[in-house]
């Protein structure tokens, strides 16, 4: 069974932290289940959100389970989702690929507006390992930052399809590609959880030209399997998971500063239609300083696209260079370290 020593404070921390503070020129509206809010769901809180407004919007969201299927739509920018925590605040819905629906239209919550922000709550698809491609959530609206958030889902949980996407102390969890996409997404402290006996693939990155500057950057995670006795499955299997496979062929993942339970397969990455198979040579799948017993540089395997990489090329994948994350994340209220 994979170790369970280092992330424990990191997930305990999701659930006990305080709540951000919105700044006075926000417009703050309700959401609670009782009927103490402005609101007693958060589809009706959306709906009144002003369209293409320069100020921004905190939807402020009291525990509970919702069981609500979300869009924020393309004009309802500069909007700020704000749980009572991740333990107490989940936004949660089962639809799947097993049960008719495709892979985008499964998601539970679909974010289409820049400017977004999310804090303190869950995002689930407790479709459960036999739904198949089940999206707990999907971001493609320009800018999108999530802290202290739990994205909880199984195959396909986290479609980062595009635009520009940060993550921050969130904790992510899957069996099946389940952070997959084109986004140029900078996860940081992040929990990445691997579940489930079966074994599977962490990314799924879908880079599809040379020039284009997307990636997903892993800086100072943690990549360890959690018990998972909801699922009836049995524990995850020692080095039954790998760092990623290439989607398309031009595929961008790089992992820094991360620390790699024994959860990972020494080779760390593989072709898309399994081992036997050969990798494109467009690939770029790149390590820094990362350290644990899945970390291991030896057992990589040997290929020009996969790579242990030097500070000077790390930098490339940090918060400021790939996501230019000073422009636009202080909006959000989301802590973030710029460089390495």
């Amino acid at each position: 069974m994979a170790s369970r020593r280092f992330p424990f404070f990191y997930f305990l921390f999701l659930h006990v932290a305080p709540l951000a503070k919105c700044s006075s020129a926000e417009r703050v509206v309700t959401v609670a289940l009782d009927g103490t809010g402005d609101f007693r769901t958060i589809t009706e809180a959306i709906e009144i959100v002003p369209s293409k407004s320069s100020s921004r919007t905190t939807i402020v969201v009291g525990a509970g389970v919702y069981h609500e299927y979300l869009v924020v739509p393309p004009e309802k920018v500069n909007l700020t989702l704000q749980g009572a925590g991740s333990g107490a605040t989940i936004i949660t819905g089962n639809r799947s690929y097993a049960g008719g629906w495709s892979t985008l239209d499964s998601a539970t919550v679909s974010i289409e507006a820049a400017g977004f922000a999310a804090l303190d709550l869950t995002f689930q698809n407790s479709a459960g390992i036999q739904g198949g491609q089940a999206v707990a959530l999907n971001v493609h609206g320009g800018t999108s930052a999530f802290y202290r958030c739990v994205i909880d889902g199984y195959q396909d949980t986290l479609f980062a399809q595009s635009g520009r996407q940060f993550y921050r102390g969130c904790t992510i969890l899957g069996t099946v590609d389940f952070i997959f996409g084109n986004a140029a997404a900078v996860f940081q402290d992040c929990v990445i959880s691997p579940r489930g006996s079966r074994g599977g693939t962490i990314t799924a990155q879908s880079r599809q030209q040379k020039k284009e500057r997307k990636a997903f950057s892993f800086h100072r995670c943690v990549v360890e399997a959690i018990a998972d006795a909801d699922s009836g499955e049995e524990a995850v299997k020692p080095e039954s998971f790998y760092l990623g496979r290439p989607w398309r062929p031009y595929a961008s993942v790089v992992f820094l500063k991360t620390f790699m339970s024994d959860v990972i397969n020494p080779k760390g990455w593989v072709p898309w239609d399994g081992p036997s198979k050969p990798m494109p040579p467009t690939i770029y799948y790149g390590e820094f300083e990362n350290f644990g017993p899945g970390a291991a540089a030896a057992g990589r395997v040997k290929l020009e696209g996969v790579k242990q990489i030097g500070k000077a090329e790390a930098s490339w994948f940090t918060v400021g260079a790939l996501i230019a994350g000073d422009s636009w994340i202080p909006a959000t209220n989301v802590p973030f370290d710029s460089n390495l």
